[in-house]
């Protein structure tokens, strides 16, 4: 399984957990979609950067591996 699968299954797990919570607790319901709405806000920010840092760092393999290949071909030529 990739871990990039893992990383959004736990981030689900962690949205779905929030609003169940939060549906269950007992207040208003204008008071509990705000609650909702709130969490889910936090937890999209949350997972931007995450995913933005996922992508820095594939990028940077990227760029690496790149390098390589491109100082093989050199030496090979």
């Amino acid at each position: 399984m990739r871990s990039s699968k893992v990383v959004m299954g736990i981030i689900a797990g962690a949205v779905a957990g929030a609003v169940l919570g939060t549906l269950f607790a007992p207040a208003k319901g204008t008071v509990t979609r705000k609650r909702i709405a709130r969490k889910c806000t936090d937890y999209a920010e949350g997972a931007k950067e995450k995913l933005n840092d996922y992508i820095d760092v594939i990028t940077d393999e990227y760029d690496t591996i790149k390098t390589g290949a491109m100082e093989l071909v050199h030496k090979g030529k």
